[in-house]
């Protein structure tokens, strides 16, 4: 009898163990096991600030490396014709934002530093960050946003982004080594340049000394996303690279600030081609530790990842566009509403839910992002935008793919001009509203040399009505002579 008591306390305390050790294994690693049976995903939305088409090596750049970003292509979807919001930062940000296109978002140019508020979102608009606040997930943005200052409605902590950290506007964002970012709403101090050069060398510029804003930047967003990878989470990191400098000259003499070359250091070129290089790497750099973090932590099988770019390529850092052709086959730069100011590189990865080395040809832009992001935390998408989601051709469906009947821009620097995309046709009025509307053929003119306006007079109707019907006045933005 007591062999048997004891066999069955043994029993019973093995029973406990194994409880023990099955719940422990419950509640600390899956956190990630559970969210990865359920069909939300974490969404990490990467995007570099002046990033062209051709720029990556996945797009057909030879010069600049970018084995990451290639390798999150090859394991992911590549877009070939994926558009920006607009063909400068802070309206691109805004349709990113809002899902509504430059017509009626109300955020349309960069603003002046005097009139700084007439780039931020308005009180009551719904944005991404909205949809997966309303969602129950974690939010943070990370980086340059652009549509609102502090106290004012358009502040990201306002916007539906629980932490904000990094510069609100493009003028404080062009400075790579300024003194101070922004916490929410609080300076954030820097050391800065003077600093160290006064204190510590006196001899010249400390640069591997100083806090370098975009490294800052992503080292907080990776101390965010390791206190936060438990929970469902948005991450926003809008990088400020590879910006120029273009409000002041580094020490080096050019406008692409970087601590070190590295790898582009003994190239023949000259320095500002160098920095744009080294930008451009650096970033790579930074999403290649993103994407294995996520890995390390379990996390890859439940995590969109997007990669993209606000605008088409500068050259304002004086940087020489002949060397890397970063719009790669494309016409234009950023400013531009030719195919290079305004369709980007994008990259969507999802191990698991998206194919592995595809490419797709989807005509879409950034106002679809909040459709999609809507479709993926099952939210309902807010009504009177011109967002279709693209989740149907991320998952490989694409007889489920809604189209648009047309994409469209407008600007209102340099005189002003307007665009629409409409199947293979892509016509630009400028002036807006009353000029000459140039007509291509993107299938058999894709670097949009061949003007084809006066043998497609029916066509060029077509369009100039898009874009009647598509522009609604906006007394704050007029076009600027």
């Amino acid at each position: 009898m007591t062999h048997r008591k004891n066999f069955l306390f043994a029993l019973l305390l093995l029973t406990c163990l194994r409880l023990a050790a099955w719940l422990e294994i419950e509640l600390t690693v899956p956190a990630h096991a559970q969210r990865q049976s359920e069909s939300r995903p974490n969404v990490i939305y990467i995007m570099a600030d002046d990033l062209g088409y051709g720029d990556l090596g996945c797009y057909g750049q030879k010069l600049i490396q970018t084995p990451n970003l290639d390798r999150m292509a090859r394991e992911g979807l590549r877009f070939t014709q994926m558009y920006a919001g607009s063909t400068v930062c802070a309206p691109s940000r805004a349709v990113l934002m809002t899902g509504k296109h430059m017509g009626h978002v109300s955020v349309r140019g960069n603003a002046i530093r005097a009139k700084i508020n007439d780039q931020a979102l308005r009180r009551g608009e719904r944005t991404v960050g909205h949809v997966f606040k309303d969602a129950g997930y974690q939010t943070a943005l990370f980086g340059k946003w652009g549509l609102g200052e502090i106290g004012s409605d358009g502040h990201p902590n306002k916007m539906g982004f629980d932490e904000f950290f990094g510069v609100l506007n493009q003028h404080h964002a062009h400075n790579f080594y300024p003194s101070w970012l922004i916490h929410n709403s609080e300076k954030y101090p820097l050391r800065n340049v003077a600093e160290v050069e006064d204190k510590e060398r006196g001899d010249g510029w400390a640069r591997e000394k100083i806090d370098y804003a975009p490294d800052v930047i992503f080292d907080k967003a990776m101390r965010w996303f390791d206190q936060n990878k438990s929970k469902p989470f948005f991450l926003y990191l809008a990088s400020t690279l590879p910006h120029a400098n273009n409000e002041a000259s580094s020490a080096a003499g050019d406008g692409q600030e970087i601590p070190d070359y590295g790898i582009y250091k003994n190239k023949p070129w000259p320095n500002p081609d160098k920095g744009q290089a080294a930008m451009i790497t650096r970033l790579d750099t930074q999403v290649g530790e993103l994407l294995a973090k996520l890995k390390a932590w379990g996390l890859d099988k439940n995590t969109l990842v997007i990669f993209t770019s606000d605008n088409g390529p500068h050259q304002e850092g004086k940087n020489n566009p002949r060397l890397f052709k970063p719009a790669g086959p494309l016409r234009g730069m950023k400013r531009a509403l030719y195919e290079g100011g305004v369709r980007v590189p994008f990259i969507a990865r999802w191990p698991g839910k998206i194919k592995a080395g595809v490419t797709s040809d989807h005509i879409g832009y950034f106002g679809d992002v909040l459709a999609t992001v809507s479709e993926l935390a099952k939210q309902p998408t807010p009504a009177g935008l011109d967002s279709l989601s693209f989740a149907p051709t991320l998952f490989g469906q694409p007889k489920r793919q809604q189209q648009h009947k047309y994409i469209y821009f407008e600007f209102y620097e340099q005189g002003s001009r307007q665009s629409v995309r409409f199947g293979n046709w892509k016509a630009i009025r400028e002036p807006m509203l009353t000029g000459k509307v140039q007509l291509y053929d993107l299938a058999k003119d894709l670097s949009e040399t061949n003007d084809v306006a006066n043998a497609h007079s029916d066509v060029v109707k077509r369009a100039v009505a898009y874009m009647d019907e598509a522009h609604v006045d906006d007394p704050r933005w007029r076009a600027q002579q």
